[in-house]
């Protein structure tokens, strides 16, 4: 068509692949500048839908650029040239450009959801997996990147840091995500190629970290977007997501997955002002304020190493009392009490599992099976909303069904809509609470049988089996110093062994000072 109008000098632009939507595309970037530049005359397209779907935008391009540039505009299945004068109609195809895009948009946010609500993977995989050859609806494992996800988890629960693994994974020169999907000819996105293809961050750790798909489990609908004009994706609130559980093959346990997210976010790393570290760190809490205890070293015996309240008034807090507690003395009696736990879960098995899941398991069970069953019925609900509107919206398009109509039938849809998304979204997470207070407590069972045989306290099996320790002041009991703790165990809280059983608490003293010895004696839990 250019060269039947005379134009032989001709530069063709290209944007394959990218939606009209955005005025924010490469090849039509190019070729404004050099409109701009003066180096063309005309612009021909094969309809105005090519320069673009914002009605505004491309309004302004054909009412005020072109015109000021003196160019030429052909649309030529739009039988639109601007050297044949005014077309009258050229906004009004802008605008049904606009619609069209719209229209899409909405009908492919419905497809959407119905695939999301179906438990299709509404992303790609993450690293780690890849999509089956056989069905790219499914992830399978990817077994080479699946060893460095299981040692990052593994890592953080022997108590490194996620700076730690960082530098070891680059000093080993182990690729990034990014560089190893692009080596096996994944096209993602990402800046491995300005960062260098071994250069981790801690926060690619945290991100591996926080992936809950390494269970097995699908979650949709992590980000939104505002609208089809605006692609930026955006997080949503976790009780808008869409979880299926168990749908492809875990690289990491449950367990495993669940005791690293208790942990990630505490200060587990605090430090004496001589560099040294201690596995206790982040753990202790003062019974009386609340406030961690921070790590120390005696001045004059630096062997001894202790904890008190951050809060002690003494340096310049509110805390009445320093809650010192020797680091020794809690190795002893954390072992003990960790001993004493696996005893009573072998040894009395029925006893230990009511008193680590209670009475009302039953009951819990039965509510959670009614609200189930609820929530299946308000989704079923929603997705028949979804097809009825899409009737609704085909039988106006074809003229059976008046704009009227339309209008008040598709604002009644709407409305019901939105009170369903409330309820689901309410329901959703009670199910949620129930189903992860009901798992953890399942995965404490498996981790209290897992340590049957301990003889030494690691950093592992505190991050595995503790939450946190209460830690209260000593006092003088019928002329004896004790020490009062309270272990608060993941998931399940302080266990309390009934007197009936005999398995006593651990004894443990402790020399403070010269002349004084503190016995330990476990704390009983109020109520």
């Amino acid at each position: 068509m250019a060269k039947e109008k005379g134009y032989t000098n001709l530069v063709h632009f290209l944007d394959d692949g990218i939606s009209g939507v955005t005025m924010d595309r490469p090849g039509f970037n190019d070729m404004m500048e050099q409109l701009a530049a003066g180096k063309a005359a005309a612009v021909f397209v094969k309809d105005l839908s090519r320069l673009g779907r914002n009605y505004i935008e491309v309004g302004r391009l054909t009412e005020e650029f072109f015109p000021e540039h003196d160019i030429r505009l052909v649309a030529v299945s739009d039988n639109i040239d601007t050297a044949e004068g005014e077309n009258e109609l050229a906004p009004i195809r802008n605008l049904f450009n606009e619609w069209y895009a719209r229209d899409i948009s909405k009908k492919r946010r419905i497809s959407n959801k119905i695939k999301g609500n179906a438990g299709e993977p509404m992303g790609p995989p993450p690293y780690g997996y890849k999509k089956d050859p056989d069905d790219p609806k499914r992830w399978i494992v990817d077994e080479e990147a699946a060893q460095v996800v299981r040692r990052v988890f593994r890592m953080t629960l022997d108590g490194y840091g996620t700076e730690q693994i960082a530098t070891i994974f680059s000093e080993e020169k182990i690729l990034t995500p990014i560089a190893y999907w692009r080596e096996k000819g994944v096209n993602r996105p990402g800046k491995s190629k300005l960062r260098g293809p071994y250069m981790w961050n801690s926060s690619t750790i945290t991100h591996i970290l926080s992936l809950q798909e390494y269970c097995g489990d699908i979650l949709n609908f992590k980000t939104y977007s505002k609208s089809y004009k605006n692609k930026k994706r955006l997080a949503n609130d976790r009780e808008n997501w869409v979880i299926f559980q168990d749908v492809h093959e875990p690289i990491i346990e449950r367990a495993v997955f669940e005791q690293v997210q208790q942990k990630r976010g505490k200060i587990r790393k605090r430090r004496t002002h001589e560099g040294e570290r201690n596995m206790f760190s982040g753990l202790l809490v003062c019974a009386d304020c609340g406030h961690n205890l921070h790590f120390h070293f005696n001045q004059g015996n630096p062997d001894i190493k202790y904890f008190n309240c951050s809060n002690y008034k003494g340096n310049r807090g509110t805390c009445t009392s320093t809650h010192y507690v020797r680091v020794d003395f809690l190795e002893q009696v954390v072992l003990g009490e960790i001993r004493r736990l696996t005893k009573f879960a072998s040894q009395f098995e029925d006893e230990f599992v009511k008193a680590v899941i209670g009475h009302s398991q039953q009951a819990e069970a039965t509510d959670r099976k009614l609200k189930e069953k609820e929530l299946k019925a308000l989704q079923a609900r929603d997705e028949e909303l979804d097809g009825l509107f899409e009737r609704i919206y085909e039988d106006n398009v074809s003229g059976k069904l008046s704009d009227d109509r339309f209008a008040r039938m598709s604002r009644r849809y709407e409305e019901e809509q939105k009170e369903l998304a409330e309820k689901i979204k309410a329901l959703r997470a009670e199910i949620d609470k129930q189903n992860s207070q009901s798992m953890t407590t399942d995965m404490f069972i498996s981790l209290v049988r897992k340590y049957t045989r301990a003889r030494k306290l690691t950093p592992r099996m505190l991050n595995e089996l503790i939450e946190k320790i209460e830690v209260f002041n000593a006092e003088k009991v019928d002329g004896v110093w004790e020490q009062r703790l309270r272990i608060h165990y993941n998931c399940v809280g302080a266990i309390e062994i009934p007197d009936l059983i005999p398995l006593p608490a651990p004894e443990v003293s402790v020399n403070t000072r010269k002349g004084v010895v503190v016995n330990y004696a476990p704390s009983t839990i109020a109520g």
